[in-house]
């Protein structure tokens, strides 16, 4: 059996930033809203705000390069809430948009991202996907994550698997 490129990217991506827009609607984060937007995990790291933009870009970045898609221009200028969950959305509605007639053949696909400095990487478009792509979402949407527990926000692992929803094999009364 063989997976799609669709399939091993787009799913994963909407229930993540799923999930990770859900964070934003709990009260705990809304009435600590102010302290939780700037909030970092170290000082030399992005705050939250930036964390849930670079989850985004890479998301829907990704998915385009792979469909040879054009790409929606997301500004960084999220100031609030609303506006991140705003930004998910957005995300989310773009990489169910992909189809996955749209991913075929994206697995050979050349894909190549340069930096400011002129460095870069050249990935075929699994290479990207499972190298380059998928981990760095998984670390902004990890980090964000980590930043709202620093701050106390009570998230626990359901919360960041929460697309999984409660378990579906239910241990017998003994």
């Amino acid at each position: 059996m063989t997976i799609s490129m669709h399939d091993a990217s787009a799913p994963i991506l909407v229930n993540i930033l799923t999930n990770m827009r859900n964070w934003l609607d709990r009260d705990d984060v809304k009435a600590a809203e102010a302290a939780l937007l700037g909030a970092r995990l170290f000082e030399d790291m992005r705050p939250l705000t930036a964390q849930y933009q670079m989850a985004s870009d890479s998301a829907k970045n990704g998915m385009g390069r792979l469909a040879g898609v054009e790409i929606p221009a997301m500004p960084d200028t999220e100031t609030s809430l609303a506006e991140l969950r705003a930004r998910c959305d957005k995300t989310i509605a773009f990489v169910q948009s992909i189809s996955p007639t749209q991913m075929e053949g994206s697995e050979t696909r050349e894909v190549v991202l340069k930096f400011p400095s002129g460095n870069g990487y050249s990935f075929t478009g699994l290479d990207y996907l499972t190298r380059f792509m998928l981990p760095n979402f998984f670390f902004h949407a990890t980090t964000a994550y980590a930043i709202l527990r620093a701050q106390g926000i009570p998230l626990g692992k359901p919360d960041f698997l929460a697309h999984m929803g409660p378990p579906n094999l239910i241990a017998e009364p003994a």
